[in-house]
């Protein structure tokens, strides 16, 4: 059922991404930055789940964005202190946004469904 959904099958590619750049990430900071990256990762797979199989989803698709945007600032620190590259910051960034944007849209489908009701 999840592969009906577009923003799960986006997330899990980009999950899939984000897991194995972490792997490249200094030993100095892979109980700091990249713990908190792949926590917030994971854990944003994990709500998109419940989002798909739970009524009311517009408390999860905020939470959803807010975790996307604490993984932005974790990337962008990750670009300034050179643990990965500018293209793969590039890279990021866009499924960043992709993600933002179908979280966006859901929520909005969300609360237009819920009007009508």
């Amino acid at each position: 059922m999840t592969s009906d959904y577009p923003l799960f099958e986006h997330w899990y590619q980009t999950l899939n991404w984000i897991l194995s750049t972490i792997e490249n990430y200094p030993k100095k900071v892979r109980f700091s930055v990249a713990s908190k990256i792949s926590d917030e990762a994971l854990k944003t797979i994990e709500m998109i789940i419940e989002a798909i199989y739970t009524r009311n989803r517009v408390s999860l698709l905020n939470a959803i964005n807010l975790s996307l945007e604490k993984q932005r600032i974790f990337f962008r620190l990750s670009k300034d202190r050179q643990y990965i590259s500018i293209k793969q910051y590039e890279f990021i960034s866009k499924a960043l946004n992709e993600a933002g944007q179908m979280v966006g849209g859901w929520k909005k489908s969300c609360e237009t469904h819920y009007k009508t009701i």
